[in-house]
């Protein structure tokens, strides 16, 4: 059994990755972990600056928003207070609600792919995730979700878009061969998704009885 592991949840805007996100975290609490959530872009400066240009208060290139990113996910890792880094060496099982497999997949539309991959190298070799959870919907399904839960549309919250992102994904899943990668049909229930991640990371990682 692993004393504790790091998570990365992926998937299109809409996928649902916070309600699993929320629901594993219960789960690994009740086996006994201590776990700690977060996300990208974070509530850095960095990140605020980025949310601030995905919701239009600010106008960037998509090269600068790809090198923000790189920034910001440093900070992420190695941030002394609450950073990713931190929080492993204390003990807690790291749950990130994305990580860099989504800028390659979102930012490579834009900047060329090998750029970004090395780009974020230093944060792919300080901590690749033990496994990356990708949660596969259609784009039609997040439009959807993003139409009836959001008052205004973000920055790459548009169908074409989306439909690129997903592809995105799954070139880079099969391109990266050395990330651990879990894919999942997230076009069904909450309910019947968490209950397959939790058997995925249970056997792998947790080694207790099923809940």
């Amino acid at each position: 059994m692993k004393k504790n592991f790091f998570i990365a949840f992926e998937g299109i805007d809409g996928s649902g990755k916070s309600t699993q996100v929320k629901l594993l975290t219960e789960k690994l609490e009740k086996a006994g972990l201590m776990v700690y959530t977060t996300f990208e872009p974070t509530d850095s400066p960095m990140g605020k600056i980025i949310r601030d240009m995905f919701n239009h208060r600010m106008e960037a290139d998509h090269r600068t928003i790809a090198a923000l990113f790189v920034a910001d996910r440093l900070d992420h890792l190695l941030n002394k207070t609450n950073g990713i880094l931190k929080k492993l060496d204390e003990g807690y099982t790291v749950i990130t609600d994305r990580y860099y497999l989504s800028s390659f997949a979102y930012q490579s539309q834009f900047v060329d792919l090998n750029w970004v991959i090395q780009a974020n190298s230093l944060s792919a070799d300080l901590r690749k995730p033990d496994l990356n959870i990708y949660i596969d919907i259609l784009p039609e399904l997040s439009m959807d979700r993003l139409n009836k839960g959001r008052s205004s549309i973000e920055l790459y919250e548009t169908l074409e878009n989306l439909q690129n992102v997903r592809n995105r994904y799954f070139e880079v899943i099969d391109l990266l061969k050395e990330e651990q990668v879990f894919i999942i049909d997230g076009n069904r229930s909450s309910e019947i998704i968490a209950n397959e991640i939790w058997n995925k990371i249970r056997h792998e990682f947790v080694e207790t009885p099923a809940m």
